[in-house]
Order: C-alpha cells, then sequence, then structure tokens
C-alpha cells in the first residue's frame, strides 16, 4: 500500500521539492498535503506548480496558544489522512501532544550531526567550536528537541574560510541527498541508520 506523505515547511522548501521529485516510480509513498505556518512561504507554489495539495495554517493569529494552533494544523494535516509526516524546514517548534500523536510517523531533517547543535545556528556553532566536519541528519521526532532516533546522517568537511554561509550551502546539498534516501527506506518499514 502506498504511503501518503504530508511536508511541513515554512519557507522556500528545496528539500520539500527533493522529496517530492523522489517519490516516484517504485517509491513506496506519495505526497499528499504541503502545509506552512506563512502564507508568503515560497515552498508553497513550488509544490502547487507540482500538483500537490497546498494548505496554509498561519500561527500569528493564535498568539501563545500552541495547542490552538496545534489543533488547526491537525485539522489541516488529517483532510489529507496522511501516515507520514516530514518536516522540511517548518520553524514552529511542536508540542508534546502534537508529537505524540504522530509519534512513529514524523520524521524531520536538522543541519547539524546531532547530538552536536541542536537548535538554531548550526554552522557558526561548528565554525566556532574549530569542528573539522559539519553534516546533517534525518531523525524521529520525538518530545525532546532534535533529540530523536537518527536513521541518517551526512558528513561534509569544515574548509579553511568557511562562513555559515558556505558551510550552509554545501549541507544543504547533502539534505538533498539524505533525506529522501531516508524517507523512501522509511516509508518502506526499514528503521536502520544511513551514513554518506
Amino acid at each position: 500500500m502506498t504511503k501518503r506523505v504530508a511536508i511541513l515547511i515554512s519557507g522556500g522548501g528545496s528539500n520539500m521539492v527533493r522529496l517530492a521529485e523522489s517519490m516516484t516510480g517504485d517509491h513506496p509513498a506519495r505526497p499528499c498535503l504541503v502545509v506552512s505556518n506563512d502564507a508568503g512561504a515560497g515552498g508553497l507554489a513550488r509544490a502547487a506548480a507540482m500538483g500537490i495539495a497546498t494548505a496554509v495554517v498561519d500561527h500569528r493569529p493564535f498568539g501563545k496558544d500552541r495547542a490552538a494552533f496545534e489543533a488547526a494544523l491537525t485539522d489541516a494535516l488529517e483532510a489529507q489522512a496522511p501516515d507520514i509526516l516530514c518536516l522540511a524546514g517548518f520553524m514552529r517548534v511542536l508540542t508534546d501532544g502534537f508529537v505524540t500523536r504522530w509519534q512513529g510517523r514524523m520524521l524531520n531533517i536538522h543541519p547539524s550531526l546531532l547530538p552536536k547543535y541542536r537548535g538554531l545556528h548550526t554552522h557558526t556553532r561548528a565554525l566556532e567550536a574549530g569542528d573539522a566536519e559539519a553534516g546533517c541528519t534525518v531523525h524521529e521526532v520525538t518530545a525532546e528537541l532534535d533529540g530523536g532516533p537518527i536513521l541518517g546522517q551526512a558528513r561534509v568537511p569544515v574548509l579553511s574560510g568557511d562562513t555559515p554561509e558556505t558551510l550552509a550551502a554545501r549541507v544543504l546539498e547533502q539534505e538533498h541527498r539524505l533525506y529522501p534516501m531516508v524517507l523512501r527506506r522509511f516509508a518502506a518499514g526499514e528503521r536502520g541508520r544511513v551514513d554518506l
């Protein structure tokens, strides 16, 4: 049975595009929805151009009421009955209640070699620490921020003269390779780790 995948974005959606492009042929999943918390997210137009249903659940009208925002987000998601959620640059921290509802069915990509540098500003932090390598991680989402089981990592060398921007660009290239690979395996029921 083909799995239905909803992809959550907040920006341009480059990882979303790579995921959607990968779900063809004998892939065990297909995209059913791209949802954003920002109506201006460039990824929404890219998804629509690919023929994928889109939805916007703006977090701002909900103020600090995260539960109400997540209830509206859940309504939008459940209208498309996804089997898997992929966070792809979705810039909202989700509550335990939302995560628990989708536990075991939600993936995230994070631009560091977890458990290093959870949260934001990962490339700056890697450079400031003098790390010899950086990279990205795909993991299952749990209630612990960037703390779920690791399903895959890709590494890049840190080069002399790197800035957070140049490092981010090289890591993003690997994100575009790693996330589709892990999603394909996850949709097929494989939970083993992949390292690139």
